[in-house]
């Protein structure tokens, strides 16, 4: 079955290689309306997911991550129709020239071919994937976690239709809603088919796909964000940023999880922190001096462990970590960081440079929230994925991200001498 819907992908991104910006974009309109179209059919099915989750006993931020309003599937919809709007990757001349002999040298951008993604409980992610798979003339296969089997099953139906009026081969977007683990196994393997794997989730699964995919993988997702209070930092104004970055959405992968705070501004700067953040209920994690300093203040706080200290919460808890100077901040990001979104709040503008050259982070921030690493936020439109590692694509990924390239020779009949 798996190696059939693979080798059908291979086909339609043959295709869809070959279809006009116009063509592409037409698709996603559809796809849009087909959404919003289709809403009572796609909430009803996503509440048969909550209702399980419920069940199972998932965690509240993971019944955020899976849940589907109407508020959040219009926002879906825009997303999509935003991909439209943004320009088109492919064919366009990366650079070139002409040689000594004439012959005329171009790198091209082209599809990626057929990208398999493997992901949990995001629905949301169905679509993102798709359009942007569609607008950069890729095929995708779908993975999705079994918390979001009826929303995924729903979601993929729409956008099959969507591409059948299109006029467009509905297996350029297809899933695997079967919740077998065998089946991501014999996925990794087909790399016959399959040209890139893209999984989102915990770093479980990243490792899962590194060990055992024979098909390049990006890598990326975990977020294990941390945010340097130094001591010259607004005050007034880094509590709004941490508010924001703890808070706004606790369970995405760009959420603040670690604390650094200069000790010289500890005292003064905890109790600020815990009367602005009370309302929120934020829960803290703490050792030494920072947790004695927390429970003097009558905070929600427990002793911190190693392995919190490099993990997601994916919730309103925070981790608080004092450090003695920007030095000791920046160990403690090298040692515990991912990789994804690193900050740091200080009036002290070589302090801030010094901060962006040590740290090594797909995005590093100065006096901003983390929150801010997405492919929307950062003008790419929906986004893939936020890649942690180096190679290919790094940050959030949009339509570039989905491409390669290749050179075009073109001569008179040239021969090399």
């Amino acid at each position: 079955m798996l190696e059939e819907i693979s080798r059908q992908a291979k086909q339609a991104a043959f295709i869809l290689a070959q279809l006009s910006t116009a063509q592409k974009n037409h698709a996603l309109e559809i796809i849009a309306e087909q959404l919003e179209m289709q809403s009572a059919a796609i909430l009803a099915a996503n509440q048969l997911d909550i209702a399980t989750a419920r069940e199972n006993g998932l965690s509240e931020a993971l019944i955020d991550r899976l849940l589907l309003t109407p508020e959040r599937l219009q926002s879906i919809a825009n997303d999509v129709r935003h991909v439209i709007s943004l320009a088109d990757p492919v064919g366009k001349i990366i650079d070139g020239g002409v040689l000594d002999n004439g012959l005329k040298i171009e790198r091209i951008r082209t599809p990626l071919g057929v990208i398999g993604t493997i992901y949990e409980a995001r629905p949301n992610v169905t679509i993102d994937v798709a359009s942007l798979c569609i607008k950069t003339g890729n095929a995708v296969i779908l993975r999705g976690g079994k918390e979001t089997r009826h929303s995924n099953e729903i979601l993929v139906e729409v956008v099959q239709q969507a591409l059948r009026l299109a006029g467009l081969p509905p297996h350029a977007v297809q899933a695997i809603t079967d919740p077998n683990r065998d089946l991501v196994m014999q996925l990794l393997k087909l790399d016959r088919y399959v040209d890139m794997i893209i999984p989102r989730g915990g770093a479980g699964l990243h490792e899962l796909c590194k060990q055992h995919s024979t098909i390049p993988v990006i890598v990326g997702g975990v977020g294990v964000c941390h945010l340097f209070v130094e001591q010259s930092a607004d005050q007034q104004k880094a509590l709004e940023v941490i508010s924001n970055a703890k808070t706004q959405r606790p369970s995405t992968c760009n959420t603040l999880e670690t604390l650094l705070l200069q000790r010289s501004i500890a005292e003064q700067f905890l109790q600020r922190l815990t009367d602005y953040l009370k309302p929120k209920k934020v829960r803290y994690h703490a050792q030494g001096d920072a947790l004695h300093l927390l429970q003097a203040l009558n905070a929600d706080v427990s002793l911190v462990q190693e392995q919190e200290l490099a993990q997601e919460w994916g919730s309103l808890d925070l981790n608080v970590v004092l450090v003695d100077d920007i030095e000791q901040a920046i160990a403690h990001i090298r040692h515990y960081g991912t990789g994804h979104s690193e900050s740091i709040l200080t009036e002290n503008i070589a302090l801030g440079r010094q901060f962006i050259r040590q740290v090594d982070a797909a995005a590093v921030y100065l006096n901003a929230s983390t929150r801010f690493t997405d492919g929307g936020q950062f003008g790419l439109g929906a986004e893939v994925a936020v890649s942690t590692q180096k190679l290919h694509a790094r940050g959030p990924m949009g339509l570039e991200a989905l491409t390669s390239y290749k050179w075009v020779c073109i001569g008179d009949y040239t021969s090399r001498a």
